[in-house]
């Protein structure tokens, strides 16, 4: 079946769910004669690889027609979210038809598909004013900040001596930090009106958080104190606040981290990006409706389905 990729094919979940499963089903035949029935896990990840290409060739051509047909921001966004959406939970029914889920990998899944899901309102704005941008690289930082100190000791009133020693020691404090190198890289950076947002998406806090909470607080930091005040660090939390532990409150008490939780991340999403994806949420995402029924089975048999939440 060719699918008849149009400004309102986000109208039609049906027949791209339709789509995605054929095409699915016809790779899925394709990667048992390559890895045979016992070895799951790899038969796991090239269907997943072979629907994720899929989608990205409906994406592309998405594109495409939305430049030649000038569809609108919309337009655009609401069938790039579909898409991904149907690709999702055509993802899911086959990972479990051949590695069925147990809770904490399930749980983890669902999380991990809604960030990039999220990221799709920055990637295609209704705004016209969001810009996408790199993150700066923590050498370059290091290396402005050097030169800036270097720069304030060789101008204070000391003798040479006392400069020189002044930077030995301000050389063995940059020799424990840089010890490891930082990543300032987070999961998005964007521009509204010269102000640059850093943006953290997380599903939600739990036991094992202590050594990504620390980098989370050292990486706003550097935005925040050394690279300007122009910077604003948001944390983009999925699950409800009363849900998270207290990881979640060390990083809402810092003075470096904005920090949203359920409803109040989707609303600062339509704030920044312009589009209403709460609303969208609402009214496209069914999961229990739209996955298979031998999922579906699976989850209600392995009290599943309660984390099938947005």
């Amino acid at each position: 079946m060719e699918m008849n990729i149009n400004r309102r094919l986000y109208e039609q979940k049906e027949v791209i769910l339709h789509y995605l499963r054929d095409r699915a089903a016809e790779s899925y035949g394709e990667i048992i004669k390559i890895h045979g029935e016992r070895d799951f896990k790899k038969r796991a990840r090239a269907i997943n690889k072979a629907i994720k290409d899929k989608a990205q060739t409906l994406r592309t051509i998405i594109i495409q027609r939305s430049i030649a047909q000038s569809w609108s921001k919309t337009e655009i966004l609401n069938n790039i979210l579909m898409i991904t959406y149907c690709s999702y939970v055509i993802m899911i029914e086959y990972r479990n038809r051949t590695w069925p889920y147990e809770y904490m990998a399930f749980a983890r899944r669902i999380g991990e598909l809604w960030e990039p899901f999220c990221k799709n309102c920055f990637d295609f704005p209704a705004r016209d004013d969001v810009e996408l941008v790199e993150p700066p690289l923590f050498s370059e930082v290091r290396e402005q900040l050097q030169q800036e100190i270097r720069e304030y000791i060789e101008n204070i009133s000391l003798s040479e001596l006392e400069k020189n020693q002044l930077l030995k020691y301000y050389d063995k404090v940059w020799s424990l930090v840089t010890s490891g190198e930082i990543k300032l890289e987070l999961d998005l950076h964007f521009r509204i009106d010269g102000k640059n947002y850093n943006v953290d998406f997380k599903s939600g806090f739990q036991s094992n958080e202590k050594g990504n909470t620390n980098r989370l607080l050292l990486v706003a930091s550097i935005y925040k104190n050394i690279l300007s005040e122009n910077n604003e660090c948001l944390l983009f939390v999925r699950t409800e606040e009363d849900d998270n532990n207290h990881y979640l409150q060390i990083l809402k008490k810092s003075e470096v981290w904005d920090v949203y939780c359920g409803n109040e991340t989707y609303s600062q999403i339509e704030t920044y990006s312009g589009f209403d994806i709460a609303s969208w949420i609402a009214a496209n995402i069914e999961w229990e409706k739209d996955l298979d029924q031998d999922t579906l089975t699976h989850f209600n048999e392995n009290d599943l389905v309660k984390y099938l939440s947005w």
